[in-house]
């Protein structure tokens, strides 16, 4: 038959008709264009497994083409070939569809899907063969037979199956959190042979548990040693009202529920005992994608009040957060500990500091298209390199899923795509912003000769007489308006002499430094700040009569105030912060946030010790983080 085909028909020959279709005999659909490079596994028939009628064709699972099509695509040879052995309720959920759809449209992989009849009931030596394969635990999944498949096979593992044992066991997930160095709460083992075992190291009070002389104090949370079990428990004491408040998967619109009569802790099994950490009502969910990428969300945590935030699509509400630098090496950390390129795990930020507190194994970030992709380049680059490194993995200038690019610079993944062709990596973009709208800056000039103010020159100079003394703290402004007091009479006296005028202009000076000072009530110590430079030094003798020092007699007062940032200039401030954040670098829509996944780059803010400017530095910082 394939030789007929490769025989030219005569010219005057007619096309044959197009065969009669029927219920029993449909036509065969055509193979969808955008798909082309994927497939899914067709196992070879069984004996005695009818053949199905001339003409008709499998449906094979949704966004997915035969095995025929996609062996007959073009270039399908020099393409990686990337196994998916996921079930297919992950493999079809909207993020990997999303990441896959981008790794196909770089035109370099031969995306092949294997179906969950395949993955649970095929044998392992028919199973499709791969370059690299992603394989993850869910519900129902065959880890040991993938594990024999990838020693069978030796395709690159994306994510290392050995290590997804550890993530079903809570328990081992923070020895193994610990052995590599990862802050962990504080917490204490109760392990159980079989249900309801008393234990002599277990005690329970009213308002403690005690495991092995470690004593937690309400509240504290519970959690199962079985890393598929989702309910923990939160127990509070008495003081507190008493009760217990369980958290569990999302249902609804419910994360959680009270249980005002709950007061002692579970004794069905193994438990994990820790301090309640309080987080400000906030949870971090952090992923990774290799060890150099991290991105981090935080949502509402539902110990709050367990109902979850939903935004008019009915998702659940998050806000993309910056990792400190010491976050940072922690993801970097979970993602080797655990060999896991793509890894989420749960972050505690309390008192200063970050705790990692679960370990989730292959996660994705939904509904984030910048996120989707910066994981499909960085995964490109993986495979690339572990299979094809005679390729080229430079980001192309325009990525291929986008319809249209931006002119000039196009910010793609961590690096800069230039029109020259050449990539560049972004190690620092510098920003120079003046503060906004203010008000006039004023200023008061006087030189005083009075003891009090000398010598308050000389406390915070360090006892320098030629030294140059600022005054802006609010004890240092205190002490300056002490010393003012004593020295402006409470009251201005009826009749004052010509010869005088000089001394009454000196006092009505320092009842303007007074009246400023007080002004307001309290010390802000951002819009007033005080000069005294030293202008007459005489000769005394040293204080343990060895020889002579140097003594102000006169100094120059200069008190500067106004110059307050304006409700306009506020405003102004807050736009360019917003503006900064979203539109920075070219092309991009979330800017700061993008660039903040990479480890190389960590916003700094700096700031004069201007009040105005400092208004504007938190303005920017409110709206561009």
């Amino acid at each position: 038959r394939a030789a007929r085909l490769a025989r030219p028909p005569p010219s005057d020959s007619k096309p044959p008709p197009p065969p009669a279709t029927s219920p029993q005999h449909p036509r065969p659909r055509e193979a969808n264009s955008n798909l082309a490079g994927t497939r899914t596994h067709a196992s070879p028939p069984r004996p005695r497994t009818p053949r199905s009628p001339p003409g008709s064709r499998a449906r094979t699972p949704r966004g997915q083409i035969g095995l025929e099509a996609a062996a007959m695509a073009p270039g399908a040879a020099d393409r990686v070939a990337i196994g998916v052995c996921v079930m297919e309720k992950k493999v079809f959920c909207s993020p990997m569809e999303q990441i896959l759809e981008r790794l196909r449209a770089f035109g370099e992989f031969e995306i092949i899907i294997f179906g969950d009849k395949v993955i649970l009931e095929d044998p392992i030596e028919i199973w499709p063969k791969c370059d690299c394969l992603i394989a993850f635990c869910s519900s129902g999944f065959p880890l040991q037979k993938a594990q024999a498949y990838a020693a069978l096979r030796r395709p690159f593992l994306v994510n290392e199956l050995e290590p997804q044992y550890l993530l079903h066991d809570r328990r081992k997930v923070y020895e193994h959190l610990e052995k590599y160095g990862i802050p962990v709460p504080n917490y204490a083992l109760v392990n159980r042979e079989y249900p309801y075992q008393e234990l002599d190291h277990f005690i329970e009070q009213e308002d403690f548990v005690e495991i092995h002389g470690k004593r937690f104090l309400k509240p504290f949370v519970e959690k199962p040693a079985n890393g598929d079990d989702h309910r923990i428990m939160i127990y509070y004491p008495n003081s507190a009202g008493g009760g217990m408040k369980e958290l569990f998967r999302k249902v609804g619109n419910r994360s959680s529920e009270f249980h005002p009569d709950v007061r002692r802790v579970r004794r069905e099994g193994s438990y994990i005992y820790e301090e309640f950490m309080p987080t400000g009502g906030t949870d971090v969910k952090v992923y990774t994608v290799g060890p150099g990428y991290a991105h981090a969300e935080a949502r509402k945590s539902p110990v709050v009040d367990g109902v979850v935030m939903r935004n008019p699509d009915g998702k659940e509400v998050r806000y993309p957060v910056l990792l400190t630098p010491m976050e940072k090496q922690m993801a970097r950390d979970v993602c080797n500990a655990f060999r896991q390129m793509v890894c989420g795990f749960d972050l505690l930020r309390c008192d200063g500091r970050s705790y990692v507190c679960d370990v989730n194994g292959w996660s994705f970030v939904k509904n984030s298209y910048k996120y989707y992709d910066d994981a499909a380049c960085i995964m490109r680059k993986i495979f690339l390199d572990a299979k094809a490194p005679h390729l080229s993995s430079t980001i192309p200038p325009t990525l291929p899923w986008k319809s249209k690019a931006p002119e000039g610079l196009t910010r793609q993944g961590s690096g800069i795509i230039g029109t020259f062709g050449q990539s560049e990596e972004l190690r620092c973009v510098v920003v120079v912003i003046r503060h906004g709208d203010r008000t006039p800056k004023q200023k008061v000039k006087l030189k005083v000769t009075e003891e009090k103010l000398l010598n308050l020159m000389l406390k915070y100079n360090g006892g320098k007489p030629r030294a140059e003394t600022k005054l802006k703290s609010a004890v240092q402004l205190q002490d300056l308006l002490d010393a003012t007091r004593q020295l402006v009479p409470p009251t201005r006296s009826g009749q004052e002499s010509d010869s005088d005028a000089e001394d009454l202009e000196h006092i009505e000076k320092l009842r303007q430094v007074k009246a400023v000072l007080e002004e307001g009530g309290h010390f802000s110590g951002i819009y007033r700040k005080v000069q005294l430079k030293p202008l007459k030094w005489i000769k005394v003798p040293e204080h343990n009569g060895d020889g002579e020092e140097d003594r102000p007699i006169e100094a120059l007062m200069i008190l500067k105030y106004g110059g307050v940032l304006t409700h306009a200039g506020r405003k102004q401030a807050e736009e360019l912060g917003r503006f900064f954040r979203n539109n920075i670098y070219p092309g991009e829509g979330t800017g700061l946030l993008r660039l903040h996944s990479t480890y190389r780059h960590d916003l700094k803010i700096y700031s004069s010790d201007e009040g105005r400017v400092q208004d504007v530095c938190c303005s920017i910082c409110e709206r561009s983080s």
